[in-house]
């Protein structure tokens, strides 16, 4: 008998009855979404605690083992604090959300971001918060020169398809001396922004100004210290007319950082993020490819930052 190449070894264990396996992985998910939006708000112990039917999925299907009395969540999923909890919560809330909508008869490609009802908008939205985070505390240190400049009074960021704006709203209350422009196609997730930055009532808040633009529609040369660029938000089309001017807008020696989609290690993630990608009118850059296409652009000094297991991987480059 031969053995089967990588390609055609099934990614999931079906058995006999594959709807109830599927079926049971989807409650898995439920059960670690609610847990992580728990624990954002009270220690993770007394969640693991308080629900031990929900708890026993977890130690189930694998996200908990036990150290005596001790319950320890997989490494995976322990964050450092509630917010971060939140993020990761509410961006699986997300895709639970449009998996479900596909379920429920969208059987053609959908449309986009706009087509999803505001509470996924909202959700997809909030969870940019913790990128935005990541960036300002992992990313933005290791780039040479990029904290002096965001530092600067004037200095300014260009956050692409800013959705809700709450990736562009942690930007500025990490950089107070930064404006952070966000732009969006859609009117009506502006609108969402609007008012989530009229509840926030920060200053921070009132440095975040929002437009309704078109990233391929970008015209502004030299203008901004720093671009965050989530490309798998993208149709292929619009992110190859959108880099040039992208790059133009850098001021020379600025960074422009990119989210990517990290590489899917087994056949059944690679059906499912290029599925997904396409019923949300993206793309599949992997970072690799980005890199890539960033120096061929004439960048410099390329690195990659991988986020948390499963989530994007940023990638950066300077313009000289």
């Amino acid at each position: 008998m031969s053995v089967p190449s990588p390609s055609s070894v099934p990614s999931l264990d079906l058995n006999d009855d594959p709807f109830a396996t599927l079926e049971a992985a989807t409650w898995a998910l439920a059960a670690l979404i609610a847990t992580l939006e728990d624990a954002a708000t009270k220690p993770l112990a007394d969640v693991l605690a308080a629900n031990p039917q929900r708890t026993a999925v977890l130690e189930a299907v694998g996200l908990i083992q036990r150290d005596g009395n001790t319950l320890i969540l997989h490494p995976s999923y322990q964050y450092p604090d509630g917010p971060t909890n939140r993020s990761a919560a509410q961006a699986r809330l997300s895709s639970l959300r449009q998996a479900v909508a596909a379920a429920a008869g969208d059987h053609g490609e959908a449309g986009g971001w706009a087509d999803q009802d505001d509470e996924v908008l909202r959700n997809q939205g909030r969870a940019s918060a913790g990128t935005g985070r990541t960036i300002a505390s992992k990313v933005v240190p290791a780039l040479p020169g990029l904290g002096e400049r965001l530092d600067g009074q004037g200095s300014r960021i260009l956050d692409i398809g800013t959705g809700i704006a709450a990736l562009a709203l942690a930007l500025a209350e990490a950089f107070p001396r930064a404006e952070v422009v966000g732009i969006d196609v859609m009117e009506r997730v502006l609108e969402l922004a609007r008012k989530e930055l009229a509840d926030a009532g920060t200053e921070a808040a009132g440095r975040v100004t929002l437009r309704h633009a078109d990233v391929v529609d970008v015209a502004e040369h030299a203008a901004y210290d720093m671009v965050w660029l989530p490309a798998p938000f993208l149709a292929e089309d619009a992110l190859t007319r959108a880099l040039p001017r992208l790059i133009e807008a850098l001021k020379p020696g600025a960074w422009i950082v990119v989210g990517t989609n990290s590489a899917a290690p087994d056949p059944l993630r690679q059906a499912v993020a290029g599925w997904h990608a396409v019923r949300n009118g993206g793309n599949a850059y992997d970072a690799d490819r980005m890199t890539k296409t960033l120096t061929a652009y004439g960048l410099r000094d390329e690195r990659e930052f991988p986020t948390v297991p499963g989530g994007p991987v940023l990638v950066a480059a300077r313009r000289e």
